[in-house]
């Protein structure tokens, strides 16, 4: 059966969402005020119903998908509960299992830890929507036969993301900063060289995490500070992405480049520093 869900907000990621709800026939929704021309578009390419303000959004739809950057996580939760909404509230965030608990907190019985790992769901099998808890399965459902593969996980789906992107973000993190250190230090030819000796591929991989990750640095910023305190609640070191969130702030800025090279993020990360 069709459902009607609102998505906040249709980003990058979260429009791809919304299209492969949409595929399945869902009424998929969109709150229009206040989101840039950019958001709008990627709405209208995915066929979201704009509505005017969140209050008349949540009138006409009885489940939520949350997709926005972690820190607004809980603020977006506690609008929508403030609205009193009370049905299912599925929160796809990168956030920490602590962080998961108070959004169960704020959304009530209804609520599904959710984790996306892969990148925009454009192509077949790149991206998989984990969930847990009860209403995991329904919500996997939405998604049956689209391009985003929604799998339902026994444990914490917020706790495999922060596992997941703990070494995919945070191994690229510390690559860079490898980067911009033997740049200071006169040693990237000689780096680079011994690299292609005896670790074949860590060169390009370098370059292909400064491309990767510039856009998207603003947003991981605040990821890597949940999985630093998820780390922390384990009793295990957390200053590995303490250290990556720092990494990603200096690299806020490349929002708007469309094509940072890996030369521009270390004159960035070095300059950042001084």
């Amino acid at each position: 059966m069709p459902e009607s869900i609102l998505l906040l907000h249709p980003g990058e990621m979260g429009a791809s969402i919304g299209a492969a709800l949409r595929g399945n026939s869902h009424n998929v929704q969109w709150v229009a005020r206040s989101r840039s021309e950019a958001t709008r578009q990627r709405a209208e390419a995915a066929d979201l119903t704009p509505a005017s303000t969140l209050e008349n959004a949540l009138a006409n739809v009885d489940h939520v998908i949350s997709v926005c950057p972690p820190d607004a996580a809980l603020d977006v939760a506690r609008s929508v509960r403030g609205a009193g909404f009370g049905g299912i509230y599925v929160d796809a965030n990168a956030v920490s299992p602590a962080t998961s608990s108070c959004l169960s907190g704020i959304a009530g019985a209804g609520f599904v830890d959710g984790g996306i790992i892969g990148p925009p769901a454009w192509r077949p099998g790149a991206t998989r929507l984990y969930l847990s808890g009860a209403n995991g399965s329904r919500v996997a459902s939405w998604f049956e036969g689209s391009l985003v593969d929604a799998r339902v996980v026994e444990c914490s789906a917020s706790a495999l993301k922060m596992c997941y992107a703990a070494y995919t973000k945070g191994s690229s993190a510390l690559i860079l900063a490898i980067r911009a250190l033997a740049a200071s230090q006169g040693a990237e030819d000689a780096l680079l060289s011994e690299w292609n000796i005896s670790q074949p591929g860590l060169a390009s991989r370098s370059s292909a995490a400064a491309r990767g990750t510039s856009r998207k640095a603003w947003r991981f910023e605040g990821e890597m500070r949940e999985i630093a305190a998820t780390f922390a609640d384990a009793g295990l070191p957390s200053g590995f992405h303490e250290a990556a969130s720092d990494i990603y702030r200096r690299m806020r800025d490349l929002k708007t480049v469309d094509d940072a090279g890996i030369e521009l993020v270390i004159e960035t990360l070095l300059r950042s520093g001084e």
